[in-house]
């Protein structure tokens, strides 16, 4: 009989098959297999991080490669070093293996006890990071898992942009509702693996079965719902589905890409239902989002970034979490790959791969803000005929560096500082460059204001 650590082995000779040689040797060489018991894998990783990495990226080929060798149905847990002198650690089990792409869901019905409700048990609350452009769904989405199916807020429908944490949001309310209650039955399941599903009911003449499995459910979360435009049939069960659960008064949760008033293809009577409860959009994050969202990581994976490389990829990354967590992927992957401490340098590289760095559009305004803000002073008194000492360098200032961050014309910039002549300007930044030449102080406040409107 193979030992775990025999059978292991033959695992990483499949996944170093089908990898790149440094993909495989960051995130699949270090792993060590501890035991194989009762159907159930554990293999031991350095950290949280590398388990929910992992997971999201390569967990096809991992469960494939697991099937193979340890055979189909094993499950599988990670055991996450926290202390690598002393051995201890923590067990975090997978949340996508084995892999349940078409629940079974005909027959007699499991209690909610073994009941599988395929949420994602990493997606927490306290693992989604709050801020402006997701307060709404959120607030609902609290209220929600403290009553189900009691607020006005059925169904929810959470709506954005790729990777913005829509499904991160949904699994996190479903996973409340069960340490709430956890007796609820609660399902999260994909629009294409409903659809697949009734088809399968479809083929196998059991779509009695199919219903009541659904009309079961406490707590029903449909990822992904524009994948139903053109299925007339999948749309007319869901319909049936959604008004027996929202006449019981279970809760519906389901996310989109797009509001729904911009669903093609999908029926009247369908989309009003849609709008009865709460339309909640999450957008994209914005700046002060995308650095708390860098530095809960950090501490959660102990990655040390210093505040420049932070504030670079917090300026550049913009459109999605996801890409957020793959800059922070790749800059692990290359520090250890290459041996080399994760400066700004590294941060430029690694960045300028995933998305395409735009420089930042600085306005005339936005220099006359910094620097009104910078020397306290009324932002009036920049751009009008106050002559005090204070006011004039201040406003020197201003016109020095509106000509170095922005595309304006000395002209433009005369008529946005009120209405200056170009000689004015010129001047006045001629004045300014003459003093930084000897005036580490001014050097010191230029740089200052500058960073400030690059942020």
């Amino acid at each position: 009989m193979q030992t775990v650590q025999q059978q292991w082995a033959a695992c990483q000779t499949i996944l170093a098959d089908n990898l790149t040689a440094s993909v495989y040797r960051m995130w699949f060489a270090p792993i060590v297999p501890l035991q194989y018991e009762n159907g159930v894998l554990v293999l031991q990783v350095k950290s949280q991080f590398v388990a929910e990495y992992i997971e999201e990226n390569y967990i096809p080929l991992l469960s494939a490669a697991i099937y193979r060798v340890f055979g189909q149905g094993t499950k599988l847990e990670y055991r996450v070093l926290i202390d690598s002198t002393s051995g201890a650690g923590t067990m975090l089990p997978s949340a996508a293996l084995p892999h349940a792409g078409s629940q079974q869901f005909f027959g007699s019905q499991p209690s909610a006890n073994t009941f599988d409700s395929q949420l994602n048990m990493q997606y927490t609350f306290d693992s989604f990071i709050a801020g402006e452009p997701n307060k709404l769904a959120r607030t609902a989405g609290v209220a929600i898992a403290k009553q189900p199916g009691s607020t006005a807020f059925n169904p929810l429908f959470i709506y954005g942009g790729s990777g913005v944490g829509k499904t991160h949001l949904a699994n996190a309310i479903g996973n409340q509702v069960r340490v709430l209650n956890p007796q609820a039955r609660v399902l999260y399941v994909s629009a294409n693996t409903f659809k697949l599903q009734y088809q399968e009911a479809t083929k196998s003449n059991r779509i009695p079965d199919f219903l009541n499995f659904y009309q079961t459910i406490d707590v029903l979360i449909v990822d992904d719902i524009q994948y139903f435009a053109g299925l007339k049939g999948t749309q007319d069960t869901f319909f049936h589905i959604f008004n027996y659960l929202q006449q019981s008064r279970k809760q519906l949760i389901l996310t989109c890409d797009r509001p729904p008033i911009e669903l093609k293809e999908i029926e009247e009577r369908l989309l009003t239902r849609f709008k009865w409860g709460l339309s909640a959009e999450v957008k994209r994050p914005d700046y002060e989002l995308r650095r708390n969202i860098l530095l809960s990581k950090m501490r959660r994976d102990g990655i040390v970034l210093s505040d420049d490389v932070v504030d670079f990829v917090a300026q550049n990354v913009r459109d999605s979490v996801r890409d957020l967590e793959g800059v922070l992927a790749s800059l692990l992957a290359h520090s250890t790959l290459t041996d080399r401490d994760i400066d700004l340098k590294l941060a430029e590289q690694v960045v300028s791969h995933i998305v395409a760095i735009q420089p930042q559009q600085v306005t005339v305004s936005d220099v006359i803000s910094s620097v009104a803000q910078h020397y306290n002073v009324p932002v009036k008194a920049l751009t009008g005929q106050n002559r005090s000492r204070e006011i004039s360098h201040a406003r020197h200032v201003a016109f020095y560096l509106s000509k170095e961050l922005t595309d304006s014309s000395l002209t433009e910039i005369g008529f946005k500082m009120g209405r200056r002549t170009h000689a004015t300007v010129l001047h006045s930044i001629m004045l300014v460059k003459s003093q930084l030449e000897f005036d580490p102080v001014l050097r010191q406040h230029i740089a200052q204001i500058e960073s400030a409107v690059r942020h």
